[in-house]
């Protein structure tokens, strides 16, 4: 144990985390690297140049005539996958902190930093990108160390892309970071930090063990299902698996043992051995709490089972997914699927369709509710569709966030406004460095979940950073708005929203979904309604076809016998005309300005 070392790197997004993996992996000898972001192996992480999981990989490294193992995790950096570092972190004794040079220190690396101070972890900062013409050092390092309270030789300045530093960064992890500390001889106790499905396999856990050791063909045992399996193989994670007979105390690897129901696997649980059972389970993560629910659905019916299969898998590789079947009337069957944010909402429905060719509908994001009627009862609501009646309603409470955002100083009124529309309320500023100032704002997570990022991006130019968590619920003046095409309610499209902005928001509905939806034989009316009052309707006009086209010259009579003929058949068609909605109108939500 005296010659392992786990680490992850940590780090807001776009700061050269897998970069800087890749160097070290190089550096090691693990692999040669041909393109970059070796670690981020999903099409979907090339194509964004984001991190969506986080990757462990084993290392080798000669120091000073000693033989080295190094555990590598790669994390990613975006708030919507924070849970993947929660994770990663409790798998870890330390941590490399790596800050952009150009940028200095962002939201995320605050929030990332203060997760690794929960689990006391030996933090190494790192100062990233420092061949570039408009680094920054000198501030970047006054940041750092007003930040950590660390000297300023304790900073190691590397580069991501040339390679510099990087020796410096394997030297300090060894110096640095303590080996981990466990029993050899105790009964096995190993803690499930990821896991992945493979469709010839089965699952594949990965695991940590704290205490004791394990062999490959031991009959183990999962403490929270009690579930018992055979280790059919374990082994360490390199590049691909690579299979051992024993693994000791303090290693990191995997475990195969033909697992085939989702649902055994959970992400914190220990294993344990048949024979000698540990006995209690290790102190793992508490659950994730969504943040943002929306409806998922199969366009074709059959496909209901289908999707709850490729669900389960996607749950496996990522933890923080969550969800339950529910039913709508204009969907059928689905499933009320809870995301850590918006861009894991699109992650995942992205996911879906490529890894498992599953067509869906997602309807309007939104958050959970708590109302309280009459009684004093208080009922959860993810869906405006379960709302009770309103004459039942005494109050409603909406969950806030404590929202934290740093920008220059160049940005800060423009933000306040778009803070202020969301309904937010100022908590305090404070000046990080010269230019640079972080706010705190106490909003409506239903304020957030729909644009505030996109928004907040582009009136800062791309330079404010943000990163929230969630406080407490309060009460709020909120209403049902639902949207009626030709007077039947689509509860797919039906939201909560605050009374000051339902006129409004309403209002841009109908607009958008008069540009969205395809014209009829009839005409077809959209309504934003409030408990029976319309507030705002616009009329997609119908197609009409000219019966009279084949009426040249003649009496008029003629002509008027064939157009009464087709009003009386558009008004037969009036009552039963059934509107199709396009699956773009569904998001046309997120996208109203």
């Amino acid at each position: 144990m005296k010659h392992i070392r786990n680490f992850c790197i940590i780090a807001h997004i776009d700061h050269g985390k897998s970069t800087l993996a890749d160097r070290l992996l190089e550096r090691t000898q693990t692999i040669n690297v041909t393109n970059g972001q070796m670690l981020d192996d999903m099409d979907l992480e090339k194509e964004r140049g984001i991190t969506i999981k986080s990757h462990a990989i084993q290392m080798q490294y000669k120091l000073d005539g000693e033989e080295y193992t190094l555990n590598l995790i790669d994390t990613p950096g975006h708030v919507d996958f924070s849970y993947e570092v929660s994770r990663s972190i409790a798998a870890c004794e330390g941590c490399l902190l790596v800050v952009d040079s150009t940028q200095g220190v962002q939201a995320q690396t605050i929030s990332n930093l203060y997760m690794a101070i929960e689990h006391d972890l030996e933090i190494i900062p790192v100062l990233n990108k420092c061949d570039m013409i408009n680094s920054m050092p000198e501030e970047v390092e006054d940041e750092i160390i007003e930040l950590l309270g660390c000297k300023r030789e304790e900073i190691i300045r590397a580069s991501g892309k040339t390679g510099e530093g990087v020796d410096d960064i394997l030297r300090a992890v060894i110096e640095r970071i303590p080996h981990p500390e466990g029993d050899e001889d105790a009964p096995l106790q190993a803690l499930i930090f990821d896991s992945v499905f493979n469709s010839f396999r089965g699952i594949i856990a990965y695991f940590k063990i704290v205490n004791g050791s394990i062999k490959q063909g031991q009959d183990v045992l999962f403490v929270n299902t009690q579930k018992r399996y055979s280790a059919d193989e374990i082994g360490v994670l390199k590049m691909d698996l690579s299979p051992k007979k024993e693994l000791h105390c303090g290693d990191v690897g995997y475990i195969v043992s033909g697992i085939k129901t989702a649902t055994e696997v959970k992400v914190g649980d220990t294993i344990t051995t048949v024979a000698n059972p540990c006995e209690k389970a290790i102190e793992g993560f508490e659950e994730v709490k969504p943040m943002v629910f929306a409806g998922v659905y199969p366009i074709e019916t059959e496909d209901f089972e289908q999707l709850r299969a490729s669900l389960e898998k996607l749950q496996l590789n990522d933890a923080s997914l969550t969800f339950s079947p529910e039913s709508s009337v204009a969907l059928g069957f689905g499933f009320r699927c809870g995301f850590l944010g918006l861009l894991h909402m699109e992650i995942i429905q992205e996911r879906l369709d490529r890894e498992f060719n599953m067509n869906v509908i997602t309807t309007v994001p939104n958050v959970s509710y708590h109302i309280y009627d009459k009684h004093g009862e208080m009922k959860e609501v993810h869906n405006p569709a379960g709302m009770p009646d309103a004459t039942e309603i005494d109050h409603i409470e909406e969950p806030y966030i404590r929202a934290s955002i740093i920008t220059r100083t160049d940005y800060i009124g423009n933000i306040m406004t778009l803070c202020l529309g969301k309904r937010g309320e100022l908590v305090k500023q404070e000046y990080v460095s010269g230019d640079r100032v972080e706010l705190y704002y106490d909003m409506p997570l239903a304020e957030i979940v729909i644009d505030f990022y996109d928004k907040l991006k582009s009136i800062s130019k791309g330079y404010a950073s943000f990163d929230y968590h969630p406080i407490e619920f309060r009460p709020s003046k909120l209403v049902k708005l639902d949207i009626l095409l030709n007077g039947e309610p689509v509860d797919a499209l039906s939201t909560l929203t605050h009374v000051d902005n339902s006129v409004y928001f309403g209002r841009r509905m109908c607009e958008k979904l008069k540009e969205l939806l395809p014209r009829q034989q009839f005409d077809i009316a959209i309504q934003a309604a409030i408990g029976a009052k319309i507030i705002a309707r616009e009329t997609v006009k119908q197609v009409r076809k000219d019966v009279t086209a084949k009426c040249y010259g003649g009496d008029i009579s003629r002509k008027r016998k064939l157009l009464e003929k087709q009003k009386r058949g558009k008004k037969r068609m009036k009552e039963i005309g059934n509107v199709q909605v396009p699956q773009k109108a569904f998001l046309a939500v997120l996208k109203l300005d």
